[in-house]
């Protein structure tokens, strides 16, 4: 009962955060120097570990589905199923729990220590708002580029796909990519875009709400950085759930 109870403070305390956020955000003056800072850490830094998972993810992919089709006669449909499910679901979420356990744990180490260091105090005292300075660059930074990464994500994966259907199964080029474009379309391209937005939201929030509340010293600081790992990952796949059945619903 008591963890419930802890549960459910810590879900009024996001809560508390995000609208703060949100209020910071759109009040002026903008801190644009802040965002680019965390775009470029946040978003420009993981595109390597974009690449390489996205690319990895849709050879896999290829051969699993060559090797469950085959019986059926059915494998030069490889590159459908590839690229619906790597747009629709695989594309956002794998990204979304690399970049969260790397960009969460950085957020809530960044913070833990200004936690621990007293300088978010510091900078209350000189009359600043942390959530402004803090947070708000950060939840930008990832809402703007999770769907960036997701878009880079979504054309490497495929391409690795369609590369390895090509080698397997001998196709076409020009098949493979005709069969991906007539299977996707705006609609599935917009359902995984839509997705990234909220898990850049709530990976930039959760982190920031672990690292601002970090008590301890050196030792709070580690265990703040596992737990954002950790609560990031699970609200990604908790709202992706939710997310998917609402967007099939509609």
């Amino acid at each position: 009962m008591t963890g419930f109870i802890r549960f459910l403070e810590s879900i009024g305390e996001v809560s508390q955060l995000t609208v703060r956020t949100f209020r910071e955000m759109v009040r002026p003056p903008f801190e644009l120097s802040l965002l680019v800072d965390q775009i470029n850490s946040g978003g420009v830094e993981s595109r390597t570990l974009t690449l390489l998972t996205a690319v990895f993810t849709g050879m896999v992919m290829a051969i699993q589905f060559i090797i469950g089709l085959e019986p059926f006669g059915a494998s030069v449909y490889t590159g459908s199923l590839i690229s619906l499910g790597i747009i629709r679901e695989l594309g956002p979420v794998l990204t979304a729990l690399l970049v969260g356990g790397r960009v969460g744990a950085g957020f809530a180490a960044e913070l833990g220590s200004m936690a621990v260091t007293e300088q978010i105090d510091a900078i209350r005292c000189l009359g600043a708002d942390p959530v402004r300075k803090l947070v708000v660059p950060r939840v930008l930074a990832m809402i703007i580029s999770m769907p960036l990464l997701t878009l880079l994500a979504d054309v490497v994966g495929c391409t690795g796909g369609a590369f390895i259907t090509v080698l397997e199964v001998g196709v076409t080029p020009r098949f493979i990519i005709d069969q991906m474009i007539d299977t996707i379309g705006p609609a599935d391209l917009f359902h995984g875009l839509l997705k990234s937005v909220f898990f850049g939201y709530f990976i930039a929030i959760t982190s920031c709400w672990v690292g601002m509340k970090t008590r301890g010293g050196t030792v709070g600081v580690g265990s703040a950085t596992t737990k954002a790992v950790v609560y990031t990952s699970v609200s990604v796949l908790v709202s992706d759930f939710i997310l998917t059945r609402l967007m099939l619903a509609l």
